[in-house]
């Protein structure tokens, strides 16, 4: 009795075999559990095995043409595409000159409306300097108030670093630097006092200069300071080959225009505070 039970069993698991192959693909791992449940019965073995052999090439197709799909990028770039914002927003960092914007021309002729004031001592040179300089940007100041902070003796005041400290304490972004001449200036430091009156006077700041010697103004007047002494430059004109200066020793001539290759040669051994 065992042996009929066996076959009709066997018929019924090949039947539903074939009612799950043809349904789904997942059907064949249920087929092959029962096909090895019953291995000891060869021709249902081979019926199994032949079902699976019928339907097998087109599940192989199946699975080859997903694999295809899986693989298949789902969007090949044209080479001609256009870079995304975030690769030129990188080039232009990458590349200042993508993003740098041109400053704007200095104006030719530029002079600082200004305060004048003549010194109040013979020694006051350097206080009544830098008093007028920081006029022209608004700032108000006394000598008196100047002094101290620039070390300010009868001796005078010592030297252009004292006027670009203090200048810097007052004047808000600490803008000014010194430059020192060690002796007659070359044609580099002549071009770079050029530029920094220029900077300066563009940026509303008057210059501070120690000179010493003598210098011949545009107009043919004569300024000699042997032991040295403090002027500001309020202006410029001709693109800054020409400046503009307020000099405090005397209140009849309060101002006048020299060369910039005048005073930097007037400047020679000092330095100034632009």
């Amino acid at each position: 009795m065992k042996h009929p039970l066996k076959r009709q069993l066997r018929r019924l698991a090949t039947e539903r075999s074939y009612q799950l192959v043809a349904g789904s693909a997942a059907a064949l791992v249920l087929v092959s559990g029962a096909s090895t449940l019953l291995a000891d019965e060869a021709p249902a073995r081979q019926q199994t095995s032949a079902a699976v052999a019928e339907v097998a090439p087109r599940l192989d197709d199946v699975a080859t043409r997903s694999q295809a799909r899986v693989a298949a990028p789902a969007h090949k770039p044209s080479p001609s595409a256009s870079p995304s914002p975030s690769a030129s927003a990188t080039k232009a960092k990458a590349d200042p000159d993508l993003t740098r914007k041109a400053a704007p021309k200095p104006p030719s002729t530029k002079v600082l409306r200004y305060d004048y004031q003549a010194q109040t001592t013979y020694y006051n040179c350097g206080p009544a300097a830098v008093r007028n300089a920081l006029s022209a940007s608004g700032v108000e100041r006394t000598q008196d108030e100047l002094a101290g902070p620039l070390g300010t003796t009868e001796m005078g005041t010592n030297s252009a670093l004292d006027t670009t400290r203090v200048l810097n304490q007052i004047v808000k972004g600490d803008p000014y630097r010194t430059r020192m001449f060690q002796g007659t200036p070359s044609s580099a430091q002549i071009d770079r006092l050029q530029a920094d009156v220029v900077a300066a006077i563009t940026d509303g700041r008057g210059v501070v200069a120690n000179v010493a010697g003598s210098a011949t103004d545009t107009d043919g007047g004569w300024h000699s300071f042997p032991g040295g002494h403090y002027i500001a430059v309020v202006g410029y004109k001709n693109d800054g080959r020409t400046v503009r200066i307020a000099d405090s020793a005397d209140p009849n001539l309060p101002s006048y225009w020299v060369s910039t290759i005048d005073l930097a040669n007037w400047i020679a051994t000092r330095g100034y505070s632009a």
